[in-house]
């Protein structure tokens, strides 16, 4: 068939070439790319509200059900990337699953920088958590040991929801799915910035998302990590923290340490998120770069 020819390997990577370095896109792939965004983010938010009740959002009987439903849509949410592949006929030397950061080389520092570099970010929360926290360092220790807190931690809905499936879906979906087919598209870098507007299309309700830079970091660790974890872990931490409580630390009896620790954070975050975000510690080439021709930081050593 003509469309499989005008996507093939060779015409592909031909055709991904820049003009006054502007990334061009091979004819009809950015339309098909930003449909099946679109389409699976309607799918996941869709799954959401099948649910018709009177009850409030964090009532366990309703996180069940949205369970149930965002757990189907995250099963599926390959099928799209699959679907995309073959109409579209880009052919990749990584399997499917590689393309969508699950496999195994690089997996350590995959877990372990990531999750450091949105704890650095979160210095003066931690700082403040510290403390104001009645526990030593040595009880945290040991209830982070402790089988009957984490027993009790799976029992609890919000828990689940908040620290484990959604961090979880939502990064399957919205990093995992949409950045492989987003990025033969647009490129690493104008993929990063995109990817975010599905988000927010996906949570309108929560338009702060649009204006915080956390969503475009998940996507840069993806990209450069090539593996899914490592958003997950840190969706998940930044959940845990929730958005800083500034005012609070304004008003807080060492708030000079505290505000100095919020400064020093950011500081630190910004020093650190490229030597962090270097693809040479995770194992090269990440398969989401193979994509594209693209020249980013994110995809060269």
């Amino acid at each position: 068939m003509a469309e499989d020819e005008d996507f093939s390997p060779n015409l592909l990577t031909e055709k991904m070439k820049h003009s006054n370095g502007d990334f061009v896109a091979p004819d009809g792939l950015c339309w098909m790319s930003v449909l099946s965004c679109l389409l699976l983010a309607c799918s996941y938010v869709g799954s959401l509200y099948v649910w018709r009740s009177d009850l409030p959002r964090d009532h366990p009987a309703v996180i069940k059900r949205r369970f149930t439903s965002v757990l189907i849509v995250s099963g599926l949410s390959p099928l799209f990337v699959w679907t995309w592949r073959e109409f579209t006929g880009v052919r990749t030397g990584p399997s499917l699953f590689a393309l969508m950061g699950i496999r195994f080389e690089g997996l350590i520092p995959a877990i372990a920088l990531p999750l450091l570099l949105t704890m650095v970010l979160f210095l003066g929360p931690l700082m403040q958590l510290a403390m104001d926290c009645p526990w030593s360092f040595t009880d945290g220790i040991r209830v982070a040991f402790d089988p009957w807190f984490w027993m009790l931690c799976l029992s609890d809905m919000r828990w689940l929801r908040n620290q484990v499936v959604a961090p979880l879906t939502e990064e399957l979906v919205f990093r995992a799915c949409m950045l492989p087919m987003l990025v033969p598209c647009a490129g690493p870098s104008t993929a990063i910035f995109t990817c975010p507007l599905f988000f927010g299309v996906a949570h309108f309700h929560h338009v702060i998302e649009l204006l915080r830079f956390r969503q475009g970091t998940l996507s840069a660790i993806f990209l450069s990590a090539g593996h899914l974890v490592g958003p997950v872990l840190c969706h998940s931490f930044c959940n845990y923290m929730g958005f800083p409580a500034i005012s609070t630390a304004l008003e807080h009896p060492h708030r000079h340490t505290v505000l100095s620790s919020y400064l020093l954070g950011v500081i630190l975050f910004l020093l650190c998120l490229f030597p962090f975000t270097d693809p040479s510690y995770y194992g090269l080439p990440t398969p989401v770069c193979t994509l594209t021709s693209s020249p980013s930081s994110l995809c060269l050593s």
